[in-house]
């Protein structure tokens, strides 16, 4: 019986939002650059509940009369809640952004009304001519793979790389996260890939949505910043070798436990 053929091209799988690449899991950019501390979402955690539990009297005592234990897991689960619903937030904008690039007709929820238009004014404003609309991306030489918002012509500059952001501000991380999509080795699914470098990216933007309105901040962008992500590349190995299998302990730096009677 003849070997079944090794699988060929990247895959995207939208739904768990990782990626194979020539049938090999490869980690997404975004988690790779997860591996960076962030103490700003620490602060912001603690400073929800600390709003709520000074804001809401009625629903602090509300959740006094449940009890200590699931009080405290209510105000604990309190701040990622509030990250998760941005998070779905922002996925409806970008899903929304992504088809008004591609000149589609959508029907816009209300609450996503303001932000919408604010993308409009900014594809105006800046005359955006799309090269590439959500597309994902890879690199088999250092086995990351991604998926970028915009390439565009504009009458701002030369042909840059977009990203969009609708959340508190644009953050140090999305200079390495578009830097890592502009030098990817090429674009594509299935097989069906062009290299990347043949576009001629030669710049990065951070697209801030608000309601009310829109920034747009130059990120450093150039082979010395890559070089920078493959550093946090390597780090991320590095980490994920000394975390482990959590299911199995002892397999990461930190070896299982000796019990009483083996030591003895």
């Amino acid at each position: 019986m003849s070997a079944k053929p090794k699988a060929t091209g990247l895959v995207f799988y939208p739904a768990s939002h990782r990626y194979r690449l020539d049938g090999e899991w490869v980690p997404g950019v975004t988690t790779i650059i997860g591996v960076l501390d962030k103490p700003a979402l620490s602060k912001w955690a603690a400073a929800q509940v600390a709003e709520f539990v000074a804001d809401e009297r009625d629903a602090v005592e509300a959740l006094r009369t449940m009890g200590r234990e699931p009080m405290v897991n209510a105000l604990k689960a309190m701040p990622w809640q509030k990250r998760d619903d941005a998070a779905t937030r922002g996925t409806t904008f970008h899903d929304l952004a992504e088809r008004i690039a591609r000149g589609e007709a959508v029907e816009v929820p209300p609450e996503q009304i303001g932000l919408v238009e604010s993308a409009l004014a900014f594809m105006e404003d800046w005359h955006i001519e799309p090269v590439l609309i959500e597309q994902t991306v890879a690199s088999r030489e250092h086995l990351w793979a991604g998926r970028l918002d915009l390439a565009a012509d504009h009458n701002k500059g030369p042909r840059a790389i977009f990203d969009w952001k609708s959340g508190k501000r644009i953050y140090t991380s999305a200079a390495f996260q578009l830097n890592a999509y502009g030098h990817a080795e090429f674009y594509g699914e299935d097989g069906d890939e062009h290299p990347m470098a043949d576009l001629g990216i030669e710049a990065a933007w951070g697209v801030h949505i608000r309601e009310d309105g829109y920034d747009v901040l130059p990120l450093r962008y150039g082979p010395d910043i890559y070089a920078e992500f493959l550093a946090i590349r390597a780090v991320y190995e590095i980490n994920k070798r000394a975390e482990g299998n959590w299911r199995i302990p002892g397999t990461g730096y930190v070896g299982a436990a000796y019990i009483a009677q083996e030591v003895a």
